[in-house]
């Protein structure tokens, strides 16, 4: 039998490649690609010794699928209004179950990148249809897009919600709220030189201040925090600049907890407007 599967799966406009890699009952490795049609022989192995084993793990095999498929739509494998293989076409292609192809397909559409319908069958839907909060559709556009776009796009979005976000946890935070903030603060300080720490406790005040809104509308850009911002801030906090942020972010919290929504808003501003300048010196030195 057949142990330690590893694979790649590339999806393209001209069809979709499956890249294995198998330890046989020897130990010897042996690679293996599937390619999109039925019955060629991979290296001496064919679909139908891979097919079982693709099935025994097809409960996992569905978030691979979409992982991969969702993947290539972002990256613009297939553009909006693209019709993908038939649901048939792409389970024999992969080898893999209907029941496993139609969880990474709902899943998709659950995440605003597809439409499927009877006969006209599953097309890819347009770019201001997907949700761009989603943590996956998020992850695929950090992989896909170029750094400084995708840090530009960060910081718009940074620059038009989170001052009034601190504005409203000045007003609506609970005592809670404002004690949770004060800890995490505390915790910045506390990671000193230590870039991880800092960077987690980073993360986790600006989050707290979109939940501290109490304002459900607000709460998914918190939550992107923890995945859509981290590369932001892991390159934020290779600066010389940890100082002055730290009175920066103290100025925030403190302007939050002593209900003063003026003073944050306008801290929540110095605070974004120099985060931008620090990424930028970072990236492309002192003519940015």
């Amino acid at each position: 039998m057949w142990v330690n599967i590893s694979y790649n799966m590339n999806f393209t406009s001209r069809g979709l490649y499956l890249w294995m890699t198998l330890n046989d009952p020897s130990g010897k490795l042996t690679e293996a690609a599937t390619f999109p049609r039925a019955g060629i022989q991979m290296n001496d192995i064919s679909i139908e010794k891979i097919r079982p084993i693709l099935s025994a793990s097809s409960l996992k095999l569905h978030v691979r699928v979409t992982d991969q498929l969702g993947l290539a739509i972002v990256r613009g494998d297939f553009p909006p209004g693209t019709i993908l293989p038939a649901e048939a076409q792409l389970c024999e292609m992969l080898g893999i179950s209907r029941t496993a192809m139609r969880e990474a397909v709902r899943s998709l559409a659950a995440k605003g990148l597809i439409d499927a319908r009877p006969k006209r069958g599953t097309q890819v839907r347009l770019i201001e249809d997907w949700n761009h909060l989603d943590p996956d559709i998020l992850k695929w556009r950090v992989e896909t897009t170029d750094t400084d776009t995708y840090l530009k796009k960060m910081f718009q979005l940074r620059q038009a919600t989170e001052p009034a976000a601190a504005a409203l946890a000045a007003l609506e935070s609970t005592d809670q709220d404002r004690e949770q903030l004060s800890t995490i603060f505390q915790a910045m300080i506390d990671a000193g030189d230590d870039n991880a720490r800092w960077v987690e406790a980073d993360l986790l005040f600006h989050k707290q201040i979109y939940l501290s809104t109490h304002n459900e509308f607000f709460w998914p850009i918190g939550q992107l925090f923890s995945f859509g911002l981290r590369q932001m801030f892991e390159i934020a906090a290779q600066g010389q600049h940890r100082p002055r942020a730290i009175v920066e972010h103290g100025d925030l919290a403190r302007a939050i907890i002593e209900r003063k929504p003026d003073l944050a808003r306008a801290a929540a501003m110095t605070l974004i407007g120099n985060a931008t300048g620090d990424v930028n010196f970072i990236r492309h030195g002192a003519s940015e």
